[in-house]
């Protein structure tokens, strides 16, 4: 057994040295100054953050139901299920 584990990280080794790995891939440092991280603001800026769940207002269900109205396969499961779960069954996520 632990001559097969020696033949594999042996082999690993070679296949590390022969495709051509710069040294500086293989630091810590380095990832930095190629873009892998990024600054706070700019990740705020890129990724959108979760919205806290909140009751929808009077408004917001009314017009989802306008929008669920028109396919009929909707409005029967908004008659049994609840409006939140039509749209989200034949739409998608809520927009608001």
């Amino acid at each position: 057994m632990k001559t097969i584990v020696l033949l594999f990280l042996a082999s690993l080794v070679a296949v590390c040295l022969s495709s051509g790995i710069d040294e500086q891939v293989l630091q810590g440092p380095a990832h930095e100054e190629a873009g892998v991280f990024v600054e706070r603001e700019e990740a705020d800026t890129l990724v959108r953050p979760k919205r806290a769940a909140t009751e929808l207002t009077l408004t917001q269900l009314e017009s989802l139901m306008e929008v669920c109205e028109v396919d009929v396969a909707c409005e029967s499961m908004m008659d049994t299920a609840g409006i939140i779960a039509a749209y989200t069954a034949h739409y998608g996520p809520i927009p608001f």
